[in-house]
């Protein structure tokens, strides 16, 4: 019992059961382990893995819609077997939540992976090119994990230790701007190390690893650091992707509706600045958030997620809103139904379903970071450097929104166009886990969630917000675990 409560305390896990499963040969832990190339690479596969376990924990199941469900973009069920997602979406969490747990959980395992490789690599000899990319990538892992971390629940124990010790048993929490320095570091770090092509697709190349820093920086400067400096440097790191699109491989793809067919061709593609890659051939590696979670019950979907009325309405018609979601739908006997005339009454998801959407899992890639993120994250944080909104700005937007189908923006005051901005991303992103933490770096949770925004059928929140609400309990395995988190 004792080896058991330290290893989770290790990574303060609340999914330390999956890692005790594992087959100890197949762990790669400690020095001793890693003693070449090969061993690094087998210590960084088991890296990736730990965000990526279907069912288990990390990004590849509709776990990551509940985590972000606080936002006006996405919401589920007002009945059924969905209460841990109503929790997020009415502001109403328990620690309990398995659904978040599993997006902590992965974290940990991702972030307990990366320290091994980050403290040990020094020790392997052979190709320096290869162990410096390797090592890069980890940084870059590390880095992804906590960000998601400390934006999901604020004051979070901070691991950079791959052994043991009894300090462990009663780490304290740490403030975000403590996470913050690590990942800003850990960004610089992987800058350096990371080559401009990615070794495979799903890795990061030094394009990815820019664009992430860029947003961490934009984010920084919003709630809680509120560090406006940091507004100038999310527009200049941002603005060397883009200067560097062509050596980095990236670029919008000409039609938004190639990157959710549902098909191969969604694969790969020059939008994706970091996916996580996903395969249905390979047990514990599907999407399992396409197709039958993002499907009504009137098509025998499982309903999970779906987008909220209000938000619908105001998304600007035209070509993307079409992309985007999926309105009528078909019954098991070929009649046809309005989203207005479902079982949920709400539209849903177009861009998650599937060529054959009676499937549950799927190979499609999981888009963390898209081309298109780079541009707005560009252009919002230029105008909020200055007193002025740069032709470059207007450029990056614009590209956006011309790939939708809408009018160039022009003439705005820095304010008015940085929030014309921020509801670009809300329509570019919609249900992609991005628009909760928009709202919650400025501030606007409150706002987006007020009674007049919301459909007479979206979940409402079932008591006031506060800031408190802005993050989540740590989950009640490891807060037992460990009395001072």
């Amino acid at each position: 019992m004792k080896k058991r409560t330290l290893l989770c305390l290790l990574l303060t896990l609340a999914g330390c059961t999956n890692y005790l499963d594992e087959v100890p040969q197949g762990q790669v832990v400690g020095t001793n382990a890693i003693q070449d190339v090969a061993g690094l690479e087998a210590a960084l596969t088991g890296t990736y893995k730990g965000m990526l376990r279907t069912w288990a924990r990390g990004f590849l199941t509709s776990a990551l819609e509940a985590y972000v469900m606080g936002a006006d973009d996405v919401t589920s069920l007002s009945g059924g077997n969905k209460a841990e997602f109503r929790q997020t979406d009415q502001f109403d969490v328990v620690s309990s939540n398995s659904r978040l747990a599993q997006i902590w959980s992965g974290c940990y395992k991702t972030i307990q992976g990366a320290n091994n490789i980050i403290t040990n690599y020094k020790t392997v000899s052979g190709d320096q090119t290869t162990i410096n990319a390797i090592v890069g990538e980890a940084y870059f892992l590390r880095a992804l994990g906590y960000y998601w971390l400390v934006r999901g629940y604020g004051n979070i124990p901070l691991v950079t230790s791959a052994d043991f010790t009894n300090d462990l048993l009663t780490l304290q929490k740490s403030a975000p701007a403590d996470i913050y320095k690590l990942i800003e570091s850990d960004l610089l770090q992987a800058e350096q190390l990371v080559p401009n092509t990615k070794r495979d697709a799903g890795r990061p190349n030094k394009g990815s690893v820019k664009a992430l820093l860029a947003d961490v920086y934009l984010t920084e400067g919003g709630w809680p650091i509120k560090d406006a400096s940091k507004y100038a440097l999310a527009a200049t790191k941002a603005k060397e992707v883009i200067d560097n699109k062509t050596t980095y491989g990236f670029d919008l793809v000409p039609d938004l509706a190639t990157l959710w067919s549902g098909t191969p061709a969604s694969v790969g593609t020059s939008e994706e600045i970091f996916s996580f890659q996903t395969s249905v051939n390979y047990g514990g590696s599907a999407n399992a958030f396409y197709g039958s979670s993002a499907t009504p019950g009137d098509e025998n979907g499982w309903d999970d997620f779906f987008a909220e009325v209000g938000f619908f309405n105001r998304f600007p018609a035209g070509k993307r809103k079409d992309i985007t979601f999926y309105t009528e739908f078909t019954k098991s006997d070929g009649t046809t139904i309005s989203w207005q005339n479902s079982q949920s009454k709400h539209p849903y998801y177009r861009k998650f379903r599937l060529a054959d959407n009676t499937n549950y899992q799927s190979s499609m890639p999981v888009h963390m970071i898209r081309y298109a993120h780079v541009l707005l994250v560009y252009a919002e944080a230029q105008a909020r450097s200055g007193n002025s909104v740069s032709t470059d700005a207007y450029t990056a937007v614009n590209a956006v929104r011309k790939r939708a189908g809408l009018a160039d923006l022009t003439g705005l005051s820095a304010t008015n166009f940085a929030a014309a901005v921020v509801d670009e991303r809300a329509w570019e992103f919609a249900g992609e886990w991005t628009r909760w933490f928009d709202l919650q770096r400025l501030e606007q949770v409150e706002a987006a969630n007020a009674p007049d925004k919301k459909g007479a059928d979206d979940l409402k929140p079932l008591k006031s917000i506060t800031k408190a609400n802005y993050w989540y309990p740590v989950p009640i395995g490891d807060a037992n675990i460990n009395p001072n988190l």
